[in-house]
């Protein structure tokens, strides 16, 4: 696979490995990529589970997750995504921070919705065994890297190790997946390839892939963005970080693709080693102090959304505070990547949007350009989606005008 040649460059500011220490482990990484992956796998689930499927296991996994102190929520049926807000919140957006769902007993807005609490979850999954589980990273002080096994074209040098430019003379002919960028990162830092790491827990995907568990302090690391392109915030080409503002699939959860089976025999996290964690923080995954969990009160619309809200003459009617609202949600999608709610979020504001023009406070032109604001700031380079969504919210919502006390 990778040819026994020298990698010479590595960060600024970090010391090069020597010719031969590289050739070294690299010739062991080619011997060790030459063997079949799966090799030797332990099936197994949480302590006292069977991996047979029956109406309890997906109750006993979110217990024994919860017995770890990692929230959970429910996964869509069959599927690795969560499971959809109730009809109420659909139809009657609101913020996370005011769902009246979870004192209900519902779950809504995706990990957010994330409990220990053990009545919920026995009401949960057990009416609903069909769910699957995920566990929300960010408080559960989790840092789980997620290792894709897709073939697919490998990006140029520079993007296979964001941050580092691997010499022309190492031969990466055999690279093709997650596993191998990986590996190589880990060879160049002359640590051991977290894939191999048998010390923590470690999960084996339906689709080849393996999730490395670590524990961290909450909320400290973000999660990865376009991994897969060798573009944004990313550890490696095809190894995402599942961090705050995300979740991750529990072990023992089944989806229409098969089960997600821990290896081995480790069953707790190990702490997250300290060339990981540098390598976090280089390449932009650490969380600034000062860092807030998105919400309505605390995200800003951008500027210029704000100055034509003012512009149109509505700074301070109660018609701008609830456009204000909705747009600040959708802002704040730009702290999390992925897992935010954008889609349900935008599709809300377009949707109070379209009933403000229906009722006269804005105009339709208007409205349009300070949703698509908002995306565009939240999502940049998806302009195409964002508009079809702010397209169909904005006729939703004009078939239900919105009346407002005290109108501007």
């Amino acid at each position: 696979m990778f040819g026994s040649s020298v990698a010479s460059v590595a960060p600024e500011g970090t010391a090069r490995l020597a010719d031969s220490t590289v050739r070294r482990r690299l010739r062991t990484l080619d011997q060790r990529c030459t063997r079949k992956r799966r090799t030797s796998v332990t099936s197994a689930t949480p302590s006292g589970l069977s991996p047979d499927s029956t109406s309890q296991q997906t109750l006993a996994v979110a217990r024994w997750c919860a017995a770890q102190g990692w929230p959970v929520h429910p996964l869509a049926m069959g599927r690795k995504t969560p499971a959809g807000n109730c009809p109420a919140c659909r139809v009657h957006g609101h913020s996370p921070a005011g769902c009246p769902c979870l004192p209900a007993g519902r779950w809504c807005h995706g990990f957010l919705a994330a409990t220990l609490d053990e009545d919920l979850i026995a009401s949960w999954w057990g009416t609903h065994p069909q769910l699957g589980v995920g566990v929300a990273c960010g408080p559960a002080g989790l840092v789980v890297l997620d290792i894709d096994a897709h073939p697919g074209a490998v990006p140029s040098r520079d993007r296979v190790l964001p941050g580092i430019s691997i010499d022309d003379r190492v031969d990466l002919t055999g690279l093709a997946t997650g596993f191998d960028s990986l590996a190589l990162l880990a060879a160049l830092r002359g640590a051991q390839d977290p894939a191999q790491d048998a010390s923590t827990l470690r999960v084996r995907t339906p689709s080849g892939g393996l999730h490395v568990w670590y524990r961290s302090e909450a909320d400290r690391w973000l999660c990865s963005v376009g991994s897969g392109t060798g573009t944004g915030r990313a550890l490696a080409w095809q190894v995402d970080i599942r961090a705050a503002g995300g979740y991750i699939i529990a072990p023992g959860t089944r989806t229409r693709d098969g089960t997600y089976t821990m290896l081995g025999r480790c069953r707790q996290p190990a702490p997250l080693p300290a060339w990981l964690a540098q390598e976090l923080g280089r390449t932009g995954h650490v969380r600034s102090p000062q860092a807030q969990a998105p919400s309505a009160l605390s995200s800003p619309v951008p500027a210029r959304a704000r100055q034509a809200i003012i512009n149109m003459g509505g700074g301070r009617s109660q018609a701008e505070r609830a456009l204000h609202t909705v747009l600040a949600e959708v802002v704040a999608c730009a702290e999390v990547p992925a897992g935010a709610g954008f889609t349900a979020k935008l599709n809300r504001a377009a949707y109070t949007a379209g009933g403000l023009v229906a009722s006269g406070y804005f105009t339709e032109t208007e409205a349009e350009r300070l949703l698509t604001e908002a995306a565009v700031h939240a999502r940049p380079g998806q302009e195409r989606r964002c508009s079809s969504i702010i397209r169909n919210g904005l006729v939703a919502g004009g078939k239900r005008p919105l009346q407002l006390k005290g109108r501007a």
